[in-house]
């Protein structure tokens, strides 16, 4: 006779420390496709880039403005070996101001948006030539009688009026200046420059030992900065304008600005020694000024695509939280989830940056968020309840990812306590996971059948062998 309790079932061997090394190891190997995802931002984020170049090339791009500053020229005499020259004396205002308004605009092509701007701008400065040297540096005399009044700006494109200027009670204008054409600046920002020049008869008024006034107006249009050469020995700016989301930069930052919904004003003032730069000297010395400019930049309060990169790098942190919550879901069910199960959870969960890339574009950041965010965390959670059959896991799944993809946001928001709070998260998940598995047998059933009789399932008396 057959031994009932020879009808023995043979448990499978399952390690469950096998099951969570494989879980890291997937959420590990979904780091490859999110690479592909941050080649597409990176993509898009270039196009916007060109499409912000290029729209802004049309208006000016970035302008920098040179003040009222006065050009002497003079002959440097020819030498057996060499050719004369013909050089050019700076000499810088003691005393400079710039008023500038700007009312902007935003530019549409496709999806993309450029804020692009019209300033107005007036220059005073305060000539003082006392100590002005009768001969150039390199002996020759200074011709006088040529000598011009320059300004100038990057882009002569961006002119929408001829700048005008006013000089011993005379009111003239601006045309491409003889004296000197051009000159190269260098910027903290945005590398070396071509700065165009214009010129205004000083013939008359700039002599020897006098001291005199002038003003400049000029009325140009440009995209993504404005910035102003700090052109006088002492040098104060003001600058006001419509957008509500500046950024101020360049070689001094303001001492005082009020930014609000409506618009901004910024007020610099750069005394002589602070400038660095001598009161006077050959044309080069123009080109030092660069390391002065006066910037405010007009640009978006909320870039996606640097929202969306920054939200992206944390992939790898909350595709393994979600992972491990499914684990957990494992542990407390008993029910087994398939690897391949897990990669199409975080498939799912890649598939959100396309999603937030692709409606923040359109809409911005926070909604296209809160849109992406919903269709996902509705999706892992509907899925939590198909594949442990059970509508309170998938309530509890609802729940701590709607939690987690909030602390995504947070994250996003905090910027500089980012680090602090995502460790701080990070650091709470895995004590989580700790505490849940305590009891847990991590070997399984080690391999050994688990004999289950009849009697074993039945009412089998105590005490009975």
């Amino acid at each position: 006779m057959t031994d009932q309790s020879t009808n023995a079932v043979k448990v499978p061997f399952r390690s469950m420390g096998v099951k969570l090394i494989v879980v890291c190891f997937l959420a590990l190997l979904m780091t490859i496709p999110a690479l592909f995802v941050w080649s597409l931002i990176e993509d898009r984020s270039n196009r916007a880039a060109e499409v912000v170049n290029e729209v802004g090339g049309l208006v000016g791009g970035p302008q920098t403005f040179l003040g009222p500053v006065l050009a002497i020229p003079y002959e440097v005499p020819r030498s057996l070996v060499n050719a004369a020259e013909h050089e050019v004396y700076i000499v810088f205002p003691s005393r400079a101001e710039a008023a500038v308004g700007t009312k902007t605009e935003e530019r549409h092509r496709s999806l993309f948006k450029v804020p692009v701007y019209q300033s107005d701008i007036a220059f005073n400065a305060s000539f003082d030539l006392s100590g002005i040297p009768a001969n150039a540096p390199d002996g020759a005399r200074l011709d006088w009688n040529r000598a011009e009044f320059l300004v100038g700006a990057t882009d002569a494109r961006g002119a929408q009026a001829d700048a005008t200027i006013t000089a011993g009670g005379k009111v003239g204008s601006f045309a491409p200046a003889a004296a000197l054409q051009s000159v190269t600046i260098n910027l903290r920002q945005g590398g070396e420059t071509q700065l165009a020049l214009f010129g205004a008869r000083a013939a008359g008024l700039a002599q020897p030992n006098a001291k005199f006034d002038v003003t400049a107006t000029l009325k140009f249009t440009g995209a993504q900065r404005l910035a102003i050469l700090a052109f006088g020995k002492a040098t104060a700016v003001s600058v006001k304008g419509d957008w509500p989301h500046p950024s101020f930069n360049g070689g001094f930052l303001p001492v005082t600005q009020t930014v609000t919904d409506r618009g901004f004003e910024a007020n610099w003032s750069v005394p002589f020694i602070a400038r660095g730069v001598q009161a006077e000297g050959s044309a080069d010395v123009i080109g030092r000024l660069g390391r002065t400019a006066l910037g405010v930049s007009f640009v978006e309060l909320a870039d996606p695509y640097q929202s969306v990169t920054r939200s992206l790098k944390y992939a790898l942190l909350f595709v393994g939280l979600v992972f491990l919550s499914y684990f957990l879901f494992e542990v407390a069910t008993g029910k087994r989830v398939h690897p391949a199960q897990y990669i199409l959870i975080g498939v799912a969960q890649l598939v959100f940056y396309l999603l937030l890339l692709s409606i923040a574009e359109r809409i911005g950041f926070d909604l296209a968020f809160a849109i992406a965010a919903t269709a996902t965390v509705a999706l892992i959670s509907a899925y939590a309840g198909w594949v442990f059959e059970s509508r309170k896991f998938g309530l509890r799944a609802l729940v701590a990812f709607a939690t987690l993809y909030g602390l995504i946001y947070l994250l996003l928001r905090l910027e500089d306590k980012a680090l602090l709070v995502g460790a701080v998260a990070s650091f709470a998940a895995i004590a989580a996971v700790m505490y849940f598995t305590r009891r847990m047998d991590w070997y399984g059933s080690s391999g050994v059948p688990l004999q289950v009789s009849l009697r074993e399932r039945g009412s089998e008396a105590p005490g009975t062998n």
